[in-house]
């Protein structure tokens, strides 16, 4: 059975659905533009602790209306109003029963946690109207459901980076099942001062702009965002674009690192694959978790070698094999959402040709296989050349997700 992909709705630093035309554009000439250095709300024993953030323009966002209106719902809901005229199709369709929602996230409210509890320290209680019902992990795809009216099957997700790719593999799932006709898919997560703090108390964020695959790479740039699709049974929008191919992983190597010798992040890839009835050479793009810590880009290089070596065979140069980049330089690293998000950029590669650009400082790491990253000269594709892409996005505990898509 086909599973057919809507347009989808989206925001982050890198652009929006009100305006793909500039995502498009910012992909295929490598804009940082969105990528800006803001001061957390905390200070520490050398002042203001301040980050380079892919943060969403406050004019950007609305008021949901929500009794909890939290900046994650509002990011959400940009990402939903985008697709509401497609959502609401399915459930004129299909019925409000056959239409379920998947939604990846990492955060439970992190705002009104951090809010509350400077509260506590402050005057020794939390706010009167502090309630822990929305840092639930369904929080946000409740509210999806019950702004479309959607009674169908309605899942949460948080295996970290990759949640909303779990959660586009679990749509497809559905539809496949018979358990639902279309479903609500997709990521949102927000980066918050608890966020960025959690993260650099990790050590895994650069305090440079991201330099993912570079021998010279020093951590991730966060980033917040959402991006949400319908998937269902026919092609409601319109795209021709199928859900072609998903696969997953769990090497469970360790708490956080993931498994050195990409043999998890491959799995996962071929698992695609096979279950889109492809060989690697029919890939045209892929789009690469790349977060620029240096155990994550060590393995993923090892993964693609593994899947996508020249000749198919493990352990070769694969320079002139398939191109590939992160796009997380110009987004920032929306962990929860990043899935969902990469996702949409294979989409936009596809029905726009282009091949987005990856940014870095070209010095390699001899340590690692080359991959064929692209540059701006590659980004421009004549004629009908990109039909097939896939997303790659790889998490703490070694939960690994790839996603196929291609033209049909």
């Amino acid at each position: 059975m086909d599973i057919y992909i809507s347009n989808p709705g989206f925001i982050c630093a890198a652009g929006t659905s009100k305006n793909p035309g500039d995502f498009v554009k910012n992909l295929s000439c490598g804009s940082r533009d969105g990528i800006k250095k803001i001061d957390c709300g905390l200070v520490g024993e050398n002042g203001v602790k301040s980050f380079y953030v892919g943060k969403i323009d406050d004019s950007e966002l609305t008021p949901t209306g929500d009794k909890f209106d939290m900046r994650v719902l509002q990011i959400l809901d940009f990402a939903l109003n985008s697709i509401e005229e497609t959502a609401r199709k399915a459930i004129s369709e299909y019925g409000s029963n056959r239409v379920g929602v998947c939604i990846g996230s990492c955060d439970n409210g992190s705002f009104l946690s951090f809010n509350a509890h400077k509260a506590f320290f402050g005057n020794g209680s939390f706010p009167a109207d502090y309630d822990l019902k929305a840092q639930g992990a369904d929080y946000p795809a409740v509210f999806a459901a019950k702004k479309f009216g959607a009674e169908g099957i309605c899942l949460a997700f948080s295996t970290a980076c990759s949640s909303s790719a779990s959660a586009v593999i679990k749509a497809k799932e559905l539809i496949r099942s018979g358990l639902c006709d279309a479903v609500i898919a997709g990521g949102v997560d927000v980066a918050s001062d608890t966020v960025l703090l959690g993260f650099d108390s990790l050590e895994a964020v650069s305090h440079e702009k991201t330099n993912p695959f570079s021998k010279n790479r020093s951590g991730i740039n966060l980033g917040e965002g959402a991006a949400v699709f319908v998937l269902s049974r026919d092609d409601l929008d319109g795209t021709e674009i199928i859900l072609s191919g998903t696969g997953e992983s769990c090497d469970a190597s360790h708490m956080t690192a993931p498994l050195a010798d990409g043999t998890g992040a491959a799995q996962a890839m071929k698992a695609a694959l096979k279950d889109a009835g492809l060989s690697p050479n029919q890939i045209d793009y892929v789009n690469l978790h790349g977060t620029g810590t240096h155990l994550n880009d060590s393995m993923e290089s090892r993964g693609i070698d593994l899947v996508f070596g020249s000749e198919n065979e493990p352990g070769k140069n694969i320079n002139a094999c398939v191109p590939c980049s992160s796009t997380k330089p110009m987004m920032g690293h929306t962990l929860g959402a990043a899935g969902s998000l990469e996702l949409t950029v294979c989409f936009y590669a596809i029905k726009e040709q282009i091949l987005p650009v990856h940014l870095w400082d070209g010095v390699q790491d001899e340590e690692m296989p080359m991959l064929n990253l692209v540059t701006a000269e590659k980004s421009k594709v004549s004629g009908q050349k990109i039909r097939c892409c896939m997303s790659n996005s790889f998490a703490f505990g070694g939960c690994n997700a790839s996603l196929i898509i291609r033209k049909k």
